[in-house]
């Protein structure tokens, strides 16, 4: 049991990354980023290249991610997404634009990384026993990090000046923009924190799991899960969200095999989401929709 929780919390923490990028770009936009797995995918690439090809350092591989998915957030903003929806009335427009992005950066992933899952040392070797649970030494590091990340991005949201007005955003676009709150900026700005936060969970987890450039699709669908229990551009709701998974995760892959061998885990997950959104279709945490 301990090591399930243990296995659960780990998840969690990764999850809750993905999550935060994607509802924040949500609650800001209003767009559903179906391309936040493609943006996961690419933060594990650099990372692969910078710290299992390169050498350098993997604090330099962090590095190299922010700066890079920083760079594509706002590229995606200013150029793909700023455009549709200040000339589109549709919001099926922003749909379709959102699903093109996703098959773009899939290809281009697919072209200049090829399709061989690619994978990096440990970030330390051995193993620690918390009260009967093992966790590798580098998967503990990774989950520090995640944590400290979700500890940062709550902080920034709450305590400084640009994460106020994401928030001012957020709730209100227009009362916003009468109160001198720049749109555009802060857009760009919420786009790219979005895309860092994607990136830096595939950097986290390419020295657990690995990467490959088919993984996109199914880490947005885990992403979209994640935002539908906790609700729809609530931050807190996504990391709850996020754990909430998880722990589905770790003790379906754990026990589900005792009700039915070979059952698939997320095929259970499917069955308790659908059940759970016909109950209460605003997510645990979101507000009521019409």
């Amino acid at each position: 049991m301990e090591q399930v929780i243990v296995n659960g919390v780990y998840l969690g923490l990764q999850y809750g990354l993905v999550a935060l990028g994607l509802t924040l770009i949500f609650a800001l936009m209003n767009v559903l980023n179906f391309a936040h797995g493609q943006m996961y995918v690419l933060g594990g690439f650099v990372t692969y290249y910078v710290y299992g090809v390169l050498g350098l350092p993997f604090v330099a591989a962090l590095l190299a991610t922010v700066a890079g998915m920083a760079l594509v957030g706002v590229i995606f903003e200013k150029f793909f997404f700023r455009r549709v929806l200040q000339q589109s009335v549709r919001e099926e427009s922003s749909m379709l634009l959102a699903a093109g992005t996703a098959l773009l950066l899939e290809s281009l992933i697919l072209i200049f990384f090829g399709e061989k899952h690619r994978g990096t040392p440990p970030l330390s070797d051995g193993v620690l026993n918390i009260f009967g649970a093992f966790i590798p030494h580098g998967r503990l590091i990774v989950m520090a990090i995640g944590a400290c990340l979700i500890l940062g991005f709550i902080s920034f949201m709450q305590w400084t000046r640009p994460g106020r007005a994401l928030r001012a955003i957020a709730q209100d676009r227009e009362a916003a923009l009468l109160q001198g709150v720049n749109l555009n900026r802060y857009s760009a700005l919420g786009f790219s924190i979005g895309a860092v936060l994607a990136g830096l969970a595939g950097a986290l987890l390419v020295s657990i799991s690995g990467v490959n450039s088919g993984l996109g699709t199914w880490v947005s669908i885990k992403a979209f899960i994640m935002v539908m229990i906790g609700g729809a551009g609530v931050v807190s709701g996504a990391i709850l969200g996020g754990f909430i998974l998880g722990m589905l995760e770790s003790f379906g892959y754990h026990y589900l095999h005792l009700i039915f061998p070979g059952g698939d885990t997320y095929l259970v997950i499917f069955i308790i989401l659908i059940i759970f959104l016909a109950i209460r279709p605003q997510g645990l945490m979101g507000r009521p929709w019409g």
